[in-house]
């Protein structure tokens, strides 16, 4: 038990995900692939930015959303990448992101995952991909 909440409480400040689960993104259903509007990607960048420990300094790479319906609940799947400064103030290199936001909801946020280890990115592109939504290596915006 001790472990487990060490190796919990250590995923959780160095801002990555344990990568045993698969995330959960519906199911394995396919999305239709929808453009970015600026709207979209405003309720994306706050989101992620609220889980960054320097906000400010995000910078955002390839991003790529579609949008289904489960169980009569609209919804749309997010998957990118972000760059942002660590506590230590350095670039700590792109990290990839699953989130869901609710339309029908306020536009809820919701992070499914994200992290920068090879195994959640692995996750992610293929989580991504079975989706419909192939995301690959990205080289983020250099503007904020």
């Amino acid at each position: 038990m001790r472990k487990t909440v060490q190796l919990l409480l250590s995923a959780s400040l160095c801002g990555c995900v344990a990568a045993a689960p698969r995330p959960d993104v519906g199911g394995g259903q396919r999305v239709d692939p929808i453009p970015i509007p600026l709207a979209l990607e405003e309720i994306i960048t706050t989101g992620i930015r609220q889980r960054l420990p320097d906000p400010a300094s995000a910078r955002f790479g390839r991003m790529l959303a579609g949008e289904r319906t489960l169980s009569g609940r609209k919804e749309v799947v997010v998957c990118g990448f972000v760059n942002g400064k660590n506590p230590s103030g350095s670039y700590g290199g792109d990290q990839a992101f699953i989130a869901k936001i609710y339309p029908d909801s306020g536009s809820s946020f919701e992070l499914v995952a994200m992290g920068d280890a090879s195994e959640t990115r692995h996750i992610v592109g293929s989580t991504c991909s079975a989706a419909g939504l192939p995301i690959s290596e990205s080289n983020p915006k250099t503007s904020p």
